[in-house]
């Protein structure tokens, strides 16, 4: 498994341990978090506004991407691919449990392309699938 010290080095960030605390999270879980899964995570010595800043400065670092979900929240994600500053290109299926909630990436399903008429321009495109996951299928 990827430290996290290791990984913000990689990402070019300055290493706090409130960062650190929140990688940590994101490489133990291998499911999409929500700002709130990330407070719960933490606990109540972490303020929200440095947890917000931080989950910002890793999306657009390319170290966390956005996962919507079928409630209009946004969930985060770590990549798995390396993002351009900015700049996510994560055409992949997300999954979301009806079961557990967990949304999970399926990097190894990708979304077909897609021809838009002239004049549209894509930037990013999102396909949520949700049914039961293989944990709770078990």
């Amino acid at each position: 498994m990827t430290s996290a010290a290791k990984t913000l080095k990689d990402f070019n960030l300055r290493h706090t341990n409130g960062r650190e605390e929140v990688l940590d999270l994101f490489l133990n879980a291998g499911h999409a978090l929500a700002h709130n899964d990330v407070e719960h995570g933490l606990g109540p010595d972490h303020d929200r506004v440095t947890i917000y800043r931080t989950l910002r400065t890793f999306l657009d670092k390319g170290l966390l991407h956005k996962v919507l979900d079928d409630e209009g929240g946004t969930k985060y994600a770590l990549c798995r691919e390396t993002c351009a500053q900015g700049h996510h290109h994560h055409d992949h299926v997300h999954f979301k449990c009806d079961n557990c909630g967990q949304t999970t990436c399926l990097d190894q399903v990708h979304i077909p392309s897609i021809a838009l008429p002239q004049g549209y321009d894509r930037k990013e495109m999102n396909l949520l699938i949700q049914g039961t996951c293989m944990d709770c299928n078990k």
